[in-house]
């Protein structure tokens, strides 16, 4: 799902029992709310394993980061693993500013996220969860 007016998106897919959550453009506040309702339905059932991909953000302000921060607490208190892919030097640079980067387990590719299992690619524009 593309929001047109603030370039930011966002697909899902399962790969073995981990939710894998792209998000794509524009991570600030407008795009937040959108990505906190994806996150928040992945994050509801019990131990969920999520894997948020960053790669393709290409801006993340605070409010970005305040969504994984929820999502990866979400997550740890229903015994679920939270995990990011990011090598965008904007996310990287809001980690690191923040010391959050501590707190995160972050990966550099998919594979590695995924324990190095095989990754199927994501679905196509038909496949993908709006």
């Amino acid at each position: 799902m593309f929001d047109d007016e603030h370039d930011f998106g966002v697909r899902q897919w399962t790969v073995g029992g981990t939710t894998v959550v792209e998000l794509t453009g524009e991570l600030d506040l407008c795009a937040g709310v959108l990505a906190a309702a994806r996150l928040d339905a992945v994050t509801a059932g019990a131990r969920p394993d999520v894997v948020v991909d960053l790669r393709g953000v290409s801006f993340m302000d605070c409010s970005g980061l305040s969504v994984l921060i929820r999502a990866r607490k979400r997550t740890l208190d229903r015994g679920g693993r939270f995990g990011v892919v990011g090598d965008s030097p904007c996310v990287l640079r809001l980690l690191r500013l923040t010391r959050t980067i501590r707190v995160f387990t972050v990966h550099d590719d998919l594979a590695s996220a995924l324990g190095g299992a095989g990754v199927p690619d994501p679905p196509t524009a038909n496949g993908a969860i709006a």
